[in-house]
């Protein structure tokens, strides 16, 4: 589990953005990284959500105000972006749900408050599961 940084930030380790990401995917990784140290498996985890961010932005911009196209029929059906941005951004709801990132200046994870002993426990026991092969 991360956790939001503390005290002087220039002792933390600045991680830069990976190499490719767009403005949404770039703007997603610095205000991850401006709050909290990762480690590198979960670098791994924001550069994929990163990354879908800037594919859901592509397709918006494709789809502009389009709702509906010509199926192969002729028919009129639901663009095909619209089923695509939607799992796009299920997709990185999800990897950043993974990341389990407290709330800044809180102790709370999901809305939670989190005494320090929980969270504690909460990492410890996240990070015997990975050591173990079992999920936490």
């Amino acid at each position: 589990m991360s956790w939001p940084l503390e005290g002087d930030m220039s002792a933390a380790k600045k991680v830069a953005a990976p190499k490719g990401l767009k403005a949404a995917g770039a703007r997603l990784w610095r205000q991850v990284m401006d709050l909290y140290e990762l480690r590198p498996d979960e670098l791994v985890t924001l550069e994929k959500a990163c990354r879908a961010s800037d594919r859901i932005v592509a397709m918006e911009s494709e789809l502009g105000d389009q709702v509906t196209t010509r199926g192969s029929m002729g028919q009129v059906v639901v663009h095909p972006l619209i089923a695509e941005i939607r799992a796009h951004e299920a997709q990185v709801a999800g990897l950043l749900a993974r990341l389990k990132l407290p709330d800044p200046g809180t102790g709370s994870v999901g809305g939670v408050e989190q005494p320090r002993s929980t969270q504690a426990r909460a990492a410890a026991q996240s990070r015997w599961a990975q050591a173990h092969g079992r999920s936490a």
